[in-house]
């Protein structure tokens, strides 16, 4: 018969060994494989701000401009936007429209969208003067560069990343701006425009500006920039395929959809994503806490390691280097039958 001694200790020993296995099992689910590295969804991609709502303006119909006042804020440059996290939690972007210099402000313009998402709406009727908003950024991928010569098409509510652009051009540059709206009233920022070389802008309201006369002989070397519905947007890129855009809706894919495979490496678990749906609604459904906000591929919230398989990227967010391994979920699909994510 074992002695009690023995005994104690092989017990002890077992449980250590238990706790041991436990704790090694917790660091990597696919142990004795090695560990994975820890995966980077929902990681914010810049800190966080909480600012004050300081001045709610109308500054054309439809438009609302925000005043929102911090303390020693990240510096920007022209072309730079904001997420805006609102009190539903939505997350939405926003151009930065005020003066790069000043630390302690940030200034956006939305237009309110009737068939939207909700996002414009809750800005319009729910954010007032003394509201604390959380704001990440700024970003920018849309930066002015060094150039002889610069053309600027906006639409609408587009004009909001041109005009620090115009503010910041050297003295002497050749510019000219093409500005379109519905209407006039429809339009934010006519005041601040008149400011400029009426000889340099050019506002259009009511149908469709006529592009190819508008936009005839441009200046040698110029760069074009363009911001404004997508319609606009694709009308000045076929005219001009090297602009550069700015938007904040998925770009349209070329081509269809078709179902592909998606394996969740930690979890085991392997699933199928339709032609009409999304790899965000698929691991969702098997992972309803996946972090997700903007489903239009700009906030970063949903981006995940990609471990095996090729990917058809529509975002409008990550870098190149980013993109070699990782993906956001909520846009972009497989070009190849099967995607390996780290989840």
């Amino acid at each position: 018969m074992p002695k009690p001694l023995t005994v104690a200790v092989l017990a002890g020993a077992a449980l250590l060994t238990r706790r041991a296995l436990r704790r090694r099992v917790r660091a990597s689910p696919l142990w004795p494989l090695p560990a994975l590295d820890p995966p980077i969804s929902g990681r914010p991609r810049s800190r966080a701000l909480r600012l004050r709502v300081a001045a709610r303006e109308t500054v054309a119909d439809g438009v609302v401009q925000l005043r929102l006042e911090g303390r020693d804020l990240p510096r920007w440059e022209p072309g730079a936007h904001i997420d805006l996290v609102l009190p539903s939690g939505l997350v939405r972007q926003y151009s930065l429209c005020g003066d790069p210099a000043d630390t302690s402000s940030y200034t956006v313009a939305t237009r309110l969208v009737e068939d939207g998402r909700g996002g414009s709406r809750e800005v319009h009727e729910q954010v007032r003067v003394g509201a604390e908003l959380e704001v990440r950024g700024p970003r920018n991928r849309f930066p002015l560069v060094e150039a002889p010569a610069y053309v600027f098409v906006a639409g609408g509510i587009g004009i909001t990343p041109v005009l620090p652009m115009l503010r910041a051009l050297p003295e002497g540059v050749n510019w000219r701006l093409l500005y379109a709206g519905r209407t006039r009233e429809s339009m934010p920022f006519l005041d601040e425009l008149a400011e400029f070389d009426a000889g340099r802008v050019t506002v259009v309201s009511g149908l469709r500006p006529e592009l190819d006369a508008q936009l005839r002989e441009l200046p040698e070397g110029a760069v074009v920039y363009c911001c404004g519905p997508e319609g606009l947007m694709a009308a000045v890129a076929e005219r001009f395929p090297d602009v550069r855009l700015e938007r904040f809706a998925p770009q349209a894919p070329l081509g269809g959809n078709a179902a592909f495979e998606v394996e969740l490496r930690r979890s085991g678990r392997t699933l199928t994503v339709p032609a009409d749906s999304t790899v965000l609604a698929a691991v969702r459904a098997e992972l309803p806490n996946t972090l997700y906000s903007c489903e239009q591929g700009f906030c970063g919230t949903c981006q995940q390691r990609v471990l095996e398989g090729e990917v058809e990227h529509r975002d409008e967010l990550l870098t190149d280097a980013e993109r070699a391994d990782s993906m956001l979920i909520c846009v972009s699909r497989a070009r190849s039958e099967r995607l390996v994510l780290d989840l």
